[in-house]
């Protein structure tokens, strides 16, 4: 792709600029914010897709916008902390002089700060995403290091009969507190499919034509 756009003199100067050590964590940075952006929209771009069409109402030019700020978001949001994470990480190495674990804490501490510590929809999806991941991680960290004993039996059944009790009784009792995505797919799975009236909205629609 950059062969056919750039002349072939300026392909070598930037492949030799590429290859130099002293400009290698600068570039790593911007690699970071290419990679964070491109895989913040390939992520989010479906989902908005599925969920807006699915469940939001309006114009397609207002379901279009939606898709796109909410992929916008994510995109831009995942580029900011991969350049701010990196960024810090490096710092604190040439501080230090080495590499220490608690750099990585610290650097993602503050990068979660600044970037998704605003608390909307997108923030709040992407964290509660990975305090699901931090939680398994942590759990199993505490078997490897035997600060817990490592289970005689799969517990997954259980996890799951636990995460699902749950979730079902904050819907039907505490539905306030769960976010408005989980709300609305839970809705459409138990509470819509309680309500027809004809075959139509039986079969083939979730709800009648005016109702939507």
């Amino acid at each position: 792709m950059a062969e056919a756009v750039l002349p072939s003199s300026v392909i070598r100067a930037v492949n030799q600029l590429l290859k130099k050590k002293k400009y290698r964590a600068a570039l790593a940075v911007i690699k970071g914010f290419r990679n964070g952006a491109v895989y913040g929209a390939k992520i989010r771009a479906p989902h908005a897709l599925v969920m807006t069409f699915l469940f939001k109402s309006g114009s397609l030019k207002d379901k279009l916008k939606a898709i796109f700020q909410a992929t916008y978001t994510h995109s831009r949001n995942l580029a900011y902390f991969v350049v701010t994470y990196k960024s810090i990480l490096q710092i604190q190495e040439k501080i230090h002089g080495s590499k220490w674990q608690f750099h990585s804490f610290l650097a993602a501490c503050v990068g979660g700060w600044l970037v998704f510590g605003e608390n909307n929809h997108i923030n709040s999806q992407v964290n509660m995403y990975l305090l699901s991941r931090v939680l398994f991680g942590l759990s199993r960290l505490a078997v490897e290091k035997g600060f817990i004993p490592e289970p005689k039996f799969d517990v997954f059944p259980i996890f799951s009969a636990l995460v699902w009790g749950f979730v079902l009784w904050l819907f039907e009792y505490h539905r306030h507190t769960l976010q408005p995505s989980l709300q609305s797919s839970m809705t459409y799975l138990y509470d819509d499919s309680n309500i027809w009236h004809d075959i139509s909205d039986f079969l083939i629609y979730n709800k009648p034509k005016q109702q939507k």
